[in-house]
């Protein structure tokens, strides 16, 4: 199964390039990731937020494959704990379908991002750095991972 994380963003700093390095070089070979990202819109000055966001959403939409399902992160999202996760992990391996999972920049994401989406995931109530929020997505991701394998990595 493919997973690809989009994220808008420039170039991760050392310490996100670690620890999504980390985490990325864990994950097994039934689960494929790729991590993309996406060029921030240029924004100058007096550039209104919902044109930048029309800019992002016209790329991400652009390298999204077609077949892909979408999940779109977002603070009014769904919350949902580890083990739904690795519920819903375990039925997207079970149809093979490739999954994308999409990070928006510093605005969030577009409407028309977040309308076309299979599904809008919160990782929380708190507003997060866009760089944390791509470890701790890699970081959930292989833990729910671990607990359809039985792996001692998720204690209860």
């Amino acid at each position: 199964m493919q997973l690809t994380l989009f994220a808008v963003g420039r170039r991760a700093s050392g310490w996100l390039r670690e620890a999504t390095a980390d985490y990325a070089g864990r994950f097994p070979p039934e689960l494929k990731l790729t991590i993309r990202e996406i060029a921030p819109a240029r924004r100058a000055a007096s550039e209104p937020k919902p044109s930048v966001l029309r800019a992002e959403a016209k790329a991400i939409l652009k390298a999204i494959p077609g077949n892909a399902l979408v999940v779109a992160l977002d603070e009014r999202g769904r919350q949902q704990n580890t083990a739904g996760l690795a519920r819903e992990l375990a039925e997207w391996m079970e149809t093979g379908r490739s999954v994308a999972l999409v990070i928006g920049g510093a605005d969030g994401l577009d409407a028309s991002v977040i309308d076309g989406a299979d599904a809008v995931w919160s990782l929380s109530s708190l507003t997060l750095p866009h760089g944390l929020v791509r470890v701790l997505l890699l970081e959930q991701l292989y833990r729910a991972w671990t607990i359809l394998k039985g792996h001692p990595y998720h204690r209860e």
